[in-house]
């Protein structure tokens, strides 16, 4: 039997963290460094371009000393893998298709030992053979790469399963089969249906408000059944803008109505818009109500009163729910994604984008009257704090999405006013999360056209693709090309990972610089296996997926009658901080970039979240393009 979770959930930032521990010594075979990594069966058929091998239960894998990306490449885009070897001398390589013939060849390049890692490396670049076909291999002296694909198509289906993702974490809505699979179906959790005590009717904590609030739907925020506003909105901006930007590309057709599996399609609508609906509506609903104590404020938090046990199926969870404190910062969360809501929804629901244009408004007003009431960190029994000390950014973010919205000369001073406007502390290495909302003001102003001056918008840009020449020059140096330095392997790096992967690609849409592009969609490499641990971070793709990610539902590892995350589900990824007793057991000493176990227990590791699969969908769909 499982025994119950029950963690001390810190929050999931950028920044935050602790900083990692040395390196734990690695085994070396032949010329190559090698790490032993455990894998254990995937439940569902794998989706197309994946290549992940059913195996009858745990097995140790090794990976091999040629990583490339196990799904496979972009024929125009850049093919790079690395070798680890403790060689200076370069290597010969040959690109052979399936059946083993070789179609291309060169030396290796840029022995270089990557600092988080530590491993010995050099490069093999095979960017000029344009090819298509699947099944190549790259053999580099003597060893060979996993099989990957050359396609233009190769993204298609990563990123229809990583959209999926957020069907399958909705809240109050049964998982249908047709759109699921089988082994995902489940009934609607949280709807007052017993044993579940909500979302409908949901008391606050004591001493925070005397009535109850239906906050029904929205995603479960991670593993657990919490739902929590500041890692929503985050999150549904994500989505959000993925479609202002192909939309602005005049790619969005490819996110249009009847694109993807959820239930609303064929309604007219965009799906991703759809998507995104079902949480800003949640977030809509968290707002305090008029004519109560702090009305048009949001109250941060809404989930379990004590840590449930894993495994927990949604419509079995018998906790009592519980509303948190309104604060601050999840107030300018509901500002800004409302305001956002309000042009992007206007074309295809009139009357849904006045609503939101209304609820930013009140949700601004109300917390320029309250500047300071933040959520703590002690706050963190039955679900995550999310606590944030500072909330400046917040306002910052808030102002822009409304001032981009209405135009309107207060938000336009609020924007212009505030030192995030013209702070170098915007974009960071460690990159953008729930907590560190600055740059997505940055990003918005950047991108949309707006009454600013032209020398102001020209400087915003400017930014942007500052930032996303640090984050090249990062990639440049590494063994592994990952746009994160090593000091960042913090709770979620894998959303960071990604998060600085959208600034690449947003500082390619507003140059057309190809250095740009190549950099965010190289940077798909590291997650789907060009790693120190030859590991697929996202769950159906590669040899070697991540298939035990934590999750309450998605528990085979737990509990063989469920299933593990379906396709395109993303792993927290490498976490020096070893904040679990898995990883403080398993991982003593590790390498930052080695500070991952695929155990459905590491949940510092290896949990699964909305903030994370959010950038993930943003990447695959311009990497789709």
């Amino acid at each position: 039997m499982p025994m119950p979770f029950v963690p001390p959930r810190p929050g999931r930032t950028s920044s935050r963290r602790a900083r990692p521990t040395a390196r734990a010594a690695s085994a070396v075979l032949s010329a190559a460094l090698l790490v032993a990594v455990v894998a254990t069966a995937p439940s569902a058929a794998a989706p197309a371009h994946s290549r992940t091998v059913p195996a009858a239960g745990p097995v140790a894998a090794e990976p091999t000393a040629v990583r490339a990306n196990q799904l496979g490449y972009l024929p125009d885009g850049p093919k790079r893998a690395t070798v680890v070897t403790t060689s200076t001398a370069p290597f010969g390589w040959q690109l052979r298709n399936a059946a083993g013939a070789v179609v291309a060849s060169g030396t290796t390049t840029r022995p270089v030992t990557d600092a988080a890692s530590k491993d010995a490396t050099q490069l093999a670049d095979f960017s000029s053979y344009t090819g298509t076909g699947r099944g190549f291999t790259l053999v580099v002296g003597g060893r060979s790469s996993h099989p990957f694909d050359i396609d233009a198509g190769l993204y298609e289906g990563l990123r229809s399963d990583a959209m999926a993702f957020f069907y399958q974490q909705r809240s109050g809505i049964p998982i249908e089969a047709s759109l699921a699979g089988a082994a995902y179906a489940r009934p609607a959790g949280h709807l007052g249906v017993a044993p579940n005590k909500g979302d409908t009717n949901v008391p606050c904590q004591a001493g925070v408000c005397d009535y109850r609030r239906d906050v029904r739907g929205g995603w479960y925020d991670a593993g657990d059944h919490g739902k929590y506003v500041v890692n929503g909105g985050l999150s549904t901006w994500l989505l959000v803008n993925s479609f202002e930007r192909a939309k602005r590309a005049g790619t969005d057709g490819a996110l249009g109505d009847s694109t993807l599996r959820v239930p609303e399609r064929g309604n007219g609508v965009p799906d991703v818009l759809d998507e995104a609906r079902w949480e800003l509506d949640f977030l809509l609903r968290m707002q305090v109500p008029q004519g109560r104590p702090l009305a048009g404020m949001a109250f941060h938090k809404m989930h379990d009163a004590q840590w449930t046990a894993l495994p927990t199926r949604p419509e079995r969870d018998d906790q009592p729910r519980e509303l948190h404190r309104p604060s601050t910062a999840a107030t300018l969360n509901l500002a800004a994604t409302a305001a956002q809501c309000a042009r992007v929804y206007a074309p295809y629901d009139g009357a849904f984008a006045a609503r939101c244009l209304d609820a930013a408004r009140r949700a601004w007003t109300a917390a320029k009257a309250n500047p300071d009431l933040l959520a703590p960190d002690s706050d963190g029994t039955g679900g995550g704090a999310y606590g944030d000390a500072t909330v400046s950014d917040e306002f910052y973010w808030a102002a822009a999405e409304l001032y981009t919205t209405t135009g309107e000369t207060v938000y336009r001073d609020a924007v212009t006013s505030s030192p995030w406007h013209t702070s170098a502390g915007a974009f960071t290495d460690g990159g953008f999360g729930w907590a560190d909302t600055a740059a997505l003001g940055r990003l918005t102003l950047a991108g949309a056209r707006t009454g600013l001056p032209a020398a102001d918008t020209a400087r915003l840009r400017a930014s942007v693709t500052s930032a996303a020449d640090r984050h090249l020059a990062v990639m440049s140096g590494q063994g592994y090309a990952v746009p994160i330095p090593a000091s960042t392997y913090v709770w979620g790096s894998n959303g960071q990972v990604g998060n600085n992967a959208v600034v690449l690609a947003t500082a390619y849409a507003l140059t057309g610089s190809r250095s740009y592009r190549d950099g965010a969609i190289e940077t798909l490499d590291y997650l789907l296996g060009r790693n120190t641990l030859g590991q697929s971070y996202i769950s159906g793709y590669g040899e070697q997926p991540s298939r035990n990610q934590h999750h309450r539902f998605w528990a085979h590892q737990a509990d063989a009658s469920l299933p593990n995350p379906p396709a395109g589900s993303l792993a927290g990824g490498p976490n020096a901080g070893l904040q679990d007793p898995v990883a403080q057991e398993r991982l003593p000493g590790c390498a930052p970039a080695a500070c991952y176990i695929d155990d459905i227990g590491s949940y510092s590791t290896n949990e699964v979240a909305i903030n994370w699969n959010a950038p993930l969908a943003w990447l695959a769909q311009f990497a789709a393009e």
